[in-house]
């Protein structure tokens, strides 16, 4: 009894555990276009929903310039890299000397955009900049490029262009799917009648296989439907390639023939007259 009470108990136990991951997991915070609700356009939301297989997925890249810049970036595609240290975070900088970290864009301000084969997913409201760029706020550009076959690949960073007064942002780049359209899977109309075509043939054969196997009870080559009908039309396609693509004429002489009567030709009545009686 104690053993089936623990059992129990450890069963209870997981499924907490689980309901309690799935509701951390749909409470996530997503991304939050710039401007009212009632401002975001159907493109947007219907950009940011093309975007969401990939919101459960993280990417780095570490990035080493000599021996006073190592650092790691991570990011997530509408999701926070970390909500407990960073408030919306999306991208956020770690400095691998010190551990120190920068939020270079956050989610809550995000602006997207698209192309025939590329998105553009912008983080906006990072971490001020000290010197640079007149001390605004960090601003994050990622270029979603397509790539058919892969969910979601190669990313990196392309530059940071910190020396501008205003707009200063930092530049990443990335390959998926998600940015490819849709593909056109419209058949031309010879596509259709070669399918209808083979359709048919197919229902033919199987049919009139069954047929003749099942009702008429043929066996062997006799099952195939109408094998007489088509056996005789090989035959006659056969006479016909063979008339047509025959080489030598049909009464043309042998190579060889042996001496016979028509080759020794008529003789001459004037050489038997002397043979006759006077």
């Amino acid at each position: 009894m104690s053993s089936l009470c623990h059992t129990s108990a450890v069963l209870v136990f997981f499924m907490a555990l689980a309901v309690g991951v799935g509701a951390q997991q749909s409470n996530e915070r997503s991304c939050d276009v710039i401007g009212d609700e009632s401002s975001e356009s159907q493109m947007e939301r219907a950009l940011l929903k093309k975007l969401e297989p990939l919101s459960q997925m993280r990417f780095n890249v570490t990035v080493e310039k000599g021996k006073t810049e190592n650092y790691v970036y991570h990011f997530r595609v509408c999701r926070e890299v970390n909500s407990t240290l960073h408030d919306f975070g999306g991208l956020v900088q770690t400095d691998r000397q010190n551990g120190k970290t920068t939020v270079i864009g956050r989610i809550n301000e995000t602006q997207v955009f698209n192309g025939s084969d590329w998105i553009m997913l912008i983080y906006k409201g990072g971490d001020s900049y000290g010197r640079h760029c007149s001390g605004e706020k960090r601003r994050a550009v990622i270029m979603i490029s397509c790539k058919r076959g892969v969910t979601a690949s190669s990313f990196s960073i392309i530059s940071e262009e910190r020396e501008k007064e205003q707009e200063c942002f930092y530049l990443f780049e990335m390959d998926s799917n998600v940015a490819c359209p849709a593909e056109d899977s419209h058949l031309s109309v010879g596509s259709i009648l070669l399918i209808t075509f083979a359709s048919l043939i197919a229902v033919y054969i199987i049919g009139g296989f069954l047929y003749q196997r099942l009702v008429v009870g043929a066996k062997g080559m006799e099952q195939f439907p109408h094998f007489a009908f088509w056996q005789d039309l090989g035959n006659l396609v056969a006479d016909g390639c063979d008339f047509v693509c025959r080489s030598k004429p049909r009464n043309a002489p042998a190579a060889y023939r042996g001496v016979g009567d028509d080759q020794l030709g008529e003789e001459s009545e004037e050489r038997d007259d002397h043979l006759l009686p006077m």
